[in-house]
C-alpha cells in the first residue's frame, strides 16, 4: 500500500513539469507579444525601445531553457507575475477569487452526487421500470442542453416568473442555488447512467450469486456489496469532473455574474492578460493531478485489490 501511495505521489512531479514547459512555451507560439499585451492594458502607444525594455523586463530576451527554469523556481514560490491591467500579484488575486468557485463546485457537487446516487442504484436494480426511463430520458437532456442555455432558462422561470432566486451576485445560498444546479444537471446524467450501468455488471456477479445461497438479506446484499463496488466508476468520474468544476465554471460563473477564478480568467482572455492566463492553466493542472491522485486513493480503500493489482504489475 505504501508503494502504491508513494508512486502515485511521484507521478505528479512529471506532469506539473509537462503543464510548467506548454505555459512557458505559450509565450513563444502566441501571436501576441506579452511586452505589446502589458502597454496595451495600461492604454500606452508602444514604441520599439519600450517593447524592447519590457521584454528584457520580462525575460522575454533570455533562451527558453532559461526562461523554462525561472518560470518553475517563480511558481514554487507562488510567484505568477503581475496582472498587466490591475497591476497586482495575480496570486493575490486568484486566491481571493477562488473561494468563490470552490464553492460553487462542491454546492454542485453535491447536488449531483445526492440525486445521481439514488437515482442512478435504484435504475439499475429496477431496470425497464419507469424510474429506469426517467434515468434515460434525463441522461438524454443532461447531454444534449448546453450549460448557458440550461442557466438562462433558470433565470427566466425561477427567477424573472416567480422570483424565487436572485439572478445574479454572492453572499446568501439563494444566490447558490441556481448555479449550482445548472452545473450539476449534466453530472447527474453522466453519474446516473455511470452507476445504472454498473449495477447491472455486478449484479450478474457470482459474488451475488454466492450471497443469495448464504441466505444474505436481498438488501443487504444491495446496500453492502452491490453499491459498494459498483459505485467505483463513479468515484472516478467524481474525481475527474472535480478539477473541472473548479476550473470549467467558466460559463456559468459568466451567466450568473459569479465574481469567481473562471470569471476572472474570462476577464483576462479579453485583456490579453498573460499572467494570469499562465497561472489558471497551471492550477488547472495542478487541481486536475491532485484530485485524480484523491480518486486513486479512496479507490484503494475502497477496493484493496487495486494497490495488489499495481503490486503484482511491478
Amino acid at each position: 500500500m505504501g508503494t502504491f501511495i508513494l508512486k502515485r505521489i511521484l507521478s505528479i512531479i512529471p506532469v506539473f513539469l509537462l503543464a510548467t514547459l506548454l505555459t512557458t512555451g505559450m509565450i513563444h507560439l502566441s501571436p501576441v507579444d506579452p511586452a505589446e499585451a502589458y502597454l496595451t492594458a495600461a492604454h500606452i502607444q508602444p514604441t520599439d525601445e519600450m517593447l524592447a525594455q519590457k521584454r528584457q523586463e520580462f525575460g522575454l530576451d533570455q533562451p527558453f531553457f532559461i526562461q523554462y527554469l525561472n518560470s518553475i523556481k517563480k511558481i514554487c514560490q507562488f510567484d505568477f507575475g503581475i496582472s498587466y491591467v490591475s497591476n497586482k500579484p495575480v496570486w493575490d488575486e486568484v486566491i481571493s477569487r477562488i473561494p468563490a468557485t470552490i464553492q460553487l463546485a462542491l454546492g454542485s457537487l453535491f447536488i449531483a452526487v445526492f440525486v445521481s446516487i439514488p437515482l442512478g442504484f435504484l435504475a439499475g436494480v429496477k431496470k425497464n421500470t419507469a424510474i429506469d426511463h426517467f434515468s434515460r430520458i434525463l441522461a438524454f437532456l443532461g447531454a444534449s442542453i448546453p450549460s448557458f442555455w440550461l442557466g438562462y432558462l433558470l433565470i427566466l422561470f425561477f427567477s424573472v416568473k416567480l422570483d424565487l432566486f436572485p439572478v445574479e451576485g454572492i453572499g446568501t445560498w439563494q444566490h447558490l442555488v441556481l448555479p449550482s444546479v445548472t452545473l450539476a444537471f449534466p453530472l447527474i446524467a453522466i453519474y446516473t447512467r455511470l452507476l445504472r450501468a454498473s449495477v447491472l455488471e455486478n449484479l450478474e456477479e457470482p459474488y451475488v450469486l454466492y450471497a443469495r445461497t448464504r441466505g444474505i438479506s436481498e438488501k443487504s446484499i444491495m446496500a453492502k456489496h452491490v453499491l459498494r463496488i459498483a459505485i467505483s466508476p463513479m468515484i472516478t468520474g467524481l474525481g475527474m469532473n472535480l478539477g473541472k468544476l473548479l476550473t470549467g465554471t467558466i460559463i456559468v460563473e459568466a451567466v450568473f455574474s459569479w465574481p469567481g477564478f473562471g470569471r476572472y480568467f474570462i476577464d483576462a482572455i479579453f485583456n490579453r492578460d498573460i499572467p494570469v492566463i499562465q497561472c489558471y492553466v497551471l492550477i488547472g493542472a495542478s487541481l486536475f493531478i491532485i484530485s485524480n491522485l484523491l480518486v486513486d486513493l479512496i479507490q484503494m480503500y475502497i477496493d484493496p485489490r487495486i494497490s495488489r493489482k499495481e503490486g503484482y504489475k511491478q
